[in-house]
């Protein structure tokens, strides 16, 4: 019988896990497809058969920068969170780099300010004497 409870517990964890990985796997694509759009990116969805098929082929969360006579149109494709295509001239391309160098540095100071607040410690809770290490 315990034998059989550790198992279920372990496959509950298994799959609690692997489901976390994959809903922040989808939130760092929707959040950058949401950057794509602020920036200018046109979205188109594979709506065919034949569509989902080209955008299966081509390479996954990545921007892809291709020649079309004299201009470079940016894409990124996402088969599996939205089923489309995202495309974008240089200026859009630029755009993007510049909201999402901004976005990581409001990330990089929430964590910096978390840090400081997590390491701010109330020396009142030690008495008179302070902490043992003083």
């Amino acid at each position: 019988m315990s034998r059989l409870l550790n198992s279920l517990v372990f496959g509950f964890l298994a799959v609690g896990a692997f489901a976390g990985c994959s809903s922040m796997i989808n939130s760092k694509d929707i959040e950058t497809e949401r950057l794509l759009s602020a920036a200018g990116f046109q979205m188109r969805l594979a709506t065919t058969p034949e569509q989902l098929t080209a955008l299966e082929a081509r390479p996954q969360q990545k921007l892809v920068p291709q020649q079309h006579g004299d201009k470079i149109v940016y894409t990124y494709a996402d088969a599996k969170v939205c089923k489309c295509v995202f495309a974008g001239t240089e200026l859009a391309y630029n755009r993007f780099q510049k909201l999402a160098l901004e976005r990581e540095m409001t990330i990089r100071q929430q964590e910096t300010a978390a840090d400081n607040a997590d390491a701010a410690i109330d020396m009142s809770s030690f008495g008179p004497w302070g902490p043992w290490w003083y």
